[in-house]
């Protein structure tokens, strides 16, 4: 039987965007020992959690207007969405409104939030006793860039004395930018003192490439290890690239400037033919970002479809696109970073291009995979597309070699132990020091 573990996520667990990573570390534990606090204003999908905590920016809102609110709504299993996609729970305008301007992440809204999580207004009796009934062992904490979810994790680790195992997929702390503003300036003094109090704490962390685990080991002293996302696609039989009328497939965020990347790939693929589509799936709602990609006339913008749809499409394409963006701020956001991209393109047997900046952590990833046809280059994009297009003893290379990575890095089973194994060591090792 596994440790009773308490995930401290802003997202629930869905398999329609990137918390589907959970299923690489919970795939084989016991619903009713992983439990959820997330902040996210969703109805959750049943996934890998017994029960989960809700404590939205809508509720804080409302207590900190003196409104009379039940701060946080507890979800029973049974209680959760069977159905695929995310569901949001409906509010009035005003507060949608709140979250539309919220999800751009500016310095000066994180600081507003900050104010709304006061411990006053999400500590509840409810809360209380809701952990207690629980009676977690372990917390693992998913870094994100916020001012609110450290705090959370930091209480309960103290109140129940628990380790605290940190999954870093990304060099927030590390990504200082020049700017002048004050809210800027407080924002990341705020962010680095809580970020160094979690690992300070003793914790353990949990990181999704050997780049990452370097850089926050070694400044931090701390003890982490890699453990690789996994995939449950499929993989298909070998299959050539239809020359005629390849099925080319992008699935994912568009944002830090990855919509340009695939527009550059669009643009490519009209000079070699005419004919030749780029069809790309993401959940964006943002016009700004989603508008240049439904304007091209060799990108078909799909928008956002279940995971099991990504599933099926992956199966029928011709050739999986990896993309990230060239721009400063968009390497400086990418440098560390491992989708599950790279895992599901491995896994599922399609020929992959990836095309980006050779310091995005992915395209270096996929460069030593030798599985992926790589360009860093545009001006050398269209000759790199043919060549994947045209080489069937390449793609058939590119195919063993994924089938060896896979096998290797990203399987349920060998990402699943080596969590285990990190819990483990972390929940005995905690008590030891007690």
């Amino acid at each position: 039987m596994h440790p009773k573990v308490l995930i401290i996520a802003t997202t629930p667990y869905s398999t329609s965007d990137s918390s589907r990573t959970l299923d690489a570390y919970f795939h084989y534990w016991e619903k009713d020992r992983v439990a959820q606090i997330f902040s996210r204003n969703w109805i959750p999908n049943k996934g890998h959690c017994g029960e989960m905590y809700q404590i939205t920016d809508a509720s804080l809102l409302k207590k900190w207007l003196h409104k009379t609110v039940d701060v946080g709504r507890i979800y029973q299993y049974d209680e959760m969405r069977d159905q695929d996609g995310n569901e949001m729970i409906k509010d009035s305008s005003a507060v949608s409104l709140s979250y539309k301007i919220g999800e751009k992440h500016l310095p000066s809204i994180e600081i507003l939030r900050a104010l709304l999580w006061r411990k006053k207004f999400w500590c509840t009796q409810k809360l209380i006793e809701w952990l207690d009934e629980f009676k977690p062992e372990c917390i693992v904490y998913n870094f994100s860039n916020h001012l609110f979810t450290q705090q959370i994790a930091l209480f309960v680790a103290e109140r129940y004395r628990i380790p605290i195992i940190v999954i870093i997929g990304d060099n927030y702390y590390f990504d200082e930018i020049k700017s002048r503003s004050p809210f800027y300036k407080l924002f990341r003094l705020r962010f680095k003192k809580w970020t160094e109090r979690i690992l300070a704490s003793g914790c353990s962390a949990v990181y999704c490439s050997d780049k990452i685990k370097e850089l926050y080991n070694n400044y931090f002293h701390i003890h982490g290890e890699t453990v690789y996302f996994s995939s449950s696609l499929k993989r298909r039989e070998f299959r050539p690239i239809n020359v005629k009328n390849p099925y080319i497939v992008y699935f994912g965020s568009i944002r830090l400037g990855r919509n340009l990347a695939l527009l550059d790939i669009a643009k490519a693929l009209s000079k070699i033919d005419a004919s030749y589509k780029l069809a790309v799936y993401s959940n964006e709602n943002d016009e700004n970002i989603y508008g240049v990609l439904k304007d091209a006339p060799n990108i078909i913008y799909g928008g956002s479809i279940p995971y099991s749809q990504v599933q099926k499409k992956i199966a029928e394409s011709d050739i999986f696109v990896i993309a990230e963006g060239f721009r400063e701020e968009d390497i400086s956001l990418t440098r560390y970073s491992l989708s599950t991209k790279a895992s599901d393109g491995l896994a599922s047997g399609v020929a992959i291009l990836t095309y980006g900046p050779e310091e995005a952590g992915v395209v270096e990833y996929m460069e030593t995979t030798g599985a992926s046809m790589v360009c860093t280059d545009p001006d050398r994009l269209e000759d790199s597309i043919r060549k994947l297009i045209n080489n069937v003893d390449l793609q058939r290379l590119y195919y063993q070699k994924a089938i060896n990575v896979t096998e290797e890095h990203h399987t349920i089973k060998a990402s699943t132990e080596k969590f285990e194994s990190i819990v483990d060591k972390a929940v005995r090792n905690y008590d030891f020091k007690r």
